[in-house]
């Protein structure tokens, strides 16, 4: 099993840490866009059947 040889710095792990972290901000946000243009009806891009 491969083990690492040295220690990781504190700011290439920061580092690490805030791209993981902003990852998640965008899909979020992404996800917030996308339910906020179904909910108001006016989204172009996905395809749904409203119940009337």
């Amino acid at each position: 099993m491969a083990v690492p040889k040295k220690r990781t710095s504190t700011s290439k792990k920061k580092i690490r840490k805030n791209i993981w972290k902003r990852k998640g901000y965008w899909a979020a946000l992404k996800a917030f866009s996308l339910g906020k243009s179904l909910s108001t009806r006016s989204s172009k891009s996905f395809l749904y059947t409203p119940n009337k």
